[in-house]
């Protein structure tokens, strides 16, 4: 009989997290106290109250529905951005493993060229051809994400090229692509999954860098990294505009990276044995 698997205490406690925040974006789409774009000055940095749970900022805007907002925006930039890079780094990692040779090769040496640009330089480089703008942003977190997943697809694979199991498949007279995606494929699925959700809270965080120094989404479109550029200067007598995003951004970076470490130990069988 085969134990039952214990869901780690991390796993549960990093759902909550991030059910939270994921909860908050999708009512903003149907629901927020205030709309976003509202201006009142008559209002500008009020505290915490009951009209407003998180205060207003200095144009008098409710910080409880930018930070809504915000989230639908942070999440779903992180989330193409890690699609971007599953997408097309896997079957990067996939095909050099499979290939070897100068495949392998020059998948490795142009992962180490992107590797070369982090996330920032590389939106510089896009924002200075194409604008500032979330589209940008998606781009230059996808891009790096890329050769992530492909090193982490390309050095799992290549220990199960040796396995029985590939071997008689190829004696048996099997292609390559077949092997790789009707064998290799299914046994990487756990550690991709896992790896996406680290990367999520890596894109989380380089979204909001990218919108502190103005390279990510614009106004009037809410972002917690703008949010914090523009509560820097008002920290001192309006603290709640840099510690609400700022907390925000941590619960859900918490959030999806104790989702991973809970997903690693719920679905690596090593970690299971060792139990």
């Amino acid at each position: 009989m085969t134990a039952r698997r214990r869901i780690p205490p991390a796993l549960i406690v990093g759902a909550v997290l991030t059910g939270m925040v994921v909860l908050a974006a999708l009512v903003s789409f149907i629901w927020t106290p205030y709309p976003v774009e509202m201006i009142d000055i008559g209002r500008k940095l009020a505290p915490p109250s009951l009209a407003h749970p998180f205060g207003t900022d200095h144009f008098g805007r409710d910080v409880l529905s930018m930070i809504m907002v915000g989230a639908r925006n942070s999440l779903a930039v992180a989330l193409v951005a890690v699609g971007i890079g599953l997408g097309v780094g896997a079957p990067l990692g996939l095909t050099a493993a499979a290939q070897g040779g100068w495949v392998d090769e020059a998948v490795m040496r142009g992962n180490d060229l992107i590797f070369a640009f982090p996330a920032l330089i590389l939106a510089v480089m896009i924002t200075a051809v194409f604008g500032p703008g979330a589209i940008n942003a998606i781009i230059a977190i996808g891009v790096f994400n890329i050769p992530v997943f492909a090193r982490v697809a390309r050095g799992a694979a290549l220990g199960l090229w040796t396995r029985e199991y590939i071997l008689a498949a190829r004696t048996a007279g099997r292609s390559k692509l077949a092997i790789s995606t009707q064998h290799i494929l299914p046994n990487l699925l756990s550690l991709l999954i896992v790896q996406a959700a680290i990367q999520f809270a890596l894109g989380i965080v380089a979204e909001a860098g990218l919108s502190y120094v103005g390279l990510g989404a614009q106004p009037p479109a809410p972002s917690w990294g703008r949010m914090l550029a523009e509560a820097q200067t008002m920290i001192g007598f309006a603290p709640w505009l840099a510690v609400i995003p700022g907390m925000a951004i941590v619960v859900v970076v918490l959030g999806l990276s104790l989702v991973g470490d809970g997903l690693r130990d719920l679905l690596d069988p090593r970690l299971r044995r060792e139990r």
